[in-house]
């Protein structure tokens, strides 16, 4: 089974993506599974993670229909608001849909750069800590350290880094994205997303200015905790699915074995998420 750990779908007129404007051109307009499709059967994917794109419940209803409609959308990692005196309740509403798999705040858009740490914030993460339900980080390396801090609390939290947490490809900074990666590699539930890399990049991008942050991904989390992720239709900023599909493989270290490969592109993905 080849699982897309993170793609995204949307629909303009549900009108709550503040981030999409028109002026990000080819990204403003609707993406539906039909759209995807073809790229997932060239590609040789049966199934995908479908990622909220927006800050609203009425987002994560929105994919759980398309789960619904779709039999390859093998999950879906929602939106609640951590912060919300409700969060247990919309929780659980969510958690007994079977095709909520996780939840991600969209940290990197919030004007506190510590907001993962406020008490509210903290106090629910609990509840996840406990059922040992997936969160996915969405920050650039400047959120990192608040996220060890968080780690150090919840060690236990089972947690994915998506793109790689975003360092700047387009000028070779490494650090101290890659201190801060290998410290975050450390925990054992804590996965890492090789996905939004390409348009972290210069343009046109080169694999191998992407290649010292994937191989330092690889190095630090182990073939077995790295998953690849598309961040289809937002890929397309700078590349097409098969671009960022091939460029994680021409980035990927030499060695890896045949299992390390289908765990990477699939296996790891349906542990984390823990598909069924």
């Amino acid at each position: 089974m080849r699982i897309d750990s993170h793609q995204h779908f949307w629909t303009l007129y549900r009108g709550d993506y503040g981030w999409l404007t028109p002026e990000l051109r080819v990204l403003y307009r609707d993406y539906l599974p039909t759209d995807l499709l073809v790229h997932l059967k060239e590609n040789q994917f049966d199934r995908t993670i479908l990622v909220q794109a927006a800050p609203t419940l009425a987002e994560t209803e929105y994919l759980l229909r398309l789960y619904e409609q779709n039999d390859f959308i093998a999950g879906v990692v929602g939106w609640l608001n951590l912060e919300s005196a409700n969060f247990e309740i919309e929780y659980k509403r969510f958690k007994s849909h079977y095709g909520f798999v996780g939840i991600r705040p969209m940290l990197q858009d919030l004007d506190d750069d510590q907001w993962i740490l406020r008490p509210e914030v903290i106090n629910n993460i609990q509840l996840l800590v406990h059922d040992d339900f997936p969160i996915d980080i969405l920050v650039f390396p400047r959120h990192l350290p608040y996220i060890i801090k968080l780690l150090k609390i919840f060690p236990n939290l089972r947690a994915v880094i998506n793109h790689i947490a975003k360092p700047d490809i387009a000028n070779g900074i490494l650090e101290p994205w890659k201190d801060h990666m290998a410290e975050i590699a450390i925990y054992e539930k804590v996965m890492c997303k090789c996905s939004g890399m390409i348009t972290e990049a210069k343009h046109p991008f080169s694999s191998s200015d992407i290649q010292p942050y994937v191989q330092h991904i690889i190095s630090v989390f182990g073939a077995k905790k790295v998953m690849f992720g598309s961040d289809w239709p937002v890929c397309l900023l700078a590349g097409d699915y098969k671009q960022v599909y091939e460029t994680l493989k021409e980035t990927l270290p030499e060695n890896l074995s045949r299992n390390d490969l289908q765990g990477i592109f699939g296996k790891n993905a349906a542990r984390f998420y823990k598909l069924h």
